[in-house]
């Protein structure tokens, strides 16, 4: 079984207003992968990402892509020592 990892993730682009944080939110929970989403004020999206490695690389590469209406210009990762998150929620 694969390590448990913690991704950091900026998304830039057309992503706000387009259900970015609620597929972003599901895909994460169909992965069984912990961490949150928000939008910022400077318009892109920050996302926590922690669970086991695999599941996390795949939503670190969903966010290439993300809702079927975001249009993704840039997506910045660091990874990070987990930290114990557990459930996936979209933060205000």
């Amino acid at each position: 079984m694969s390590d448990r990892i913690h991704a950091h993730v900026y998304v830039s682009g057309k992503v706000q207003g387009v259900f970015y944080r609620a597929n972003t939110r599901d895909t994460a929970r169909s992965e069984a992968v912990a961490g949150w989403v928000k939008n910022l004020d400077d318009g892109r999206v920050e996302a926590v990402f922690e669970g086991d490695k695999d599941a996390v690389e795949t939503l670190v590469e969903w966010c290439h892509t993300g809702s079927s209406q975001a249009d993704v210009a840039a997506v910045e990762v660091t990874y990070k020592e987990p930290i114990g998150l557990s459930g996936f929620e979209i933060r205000r």
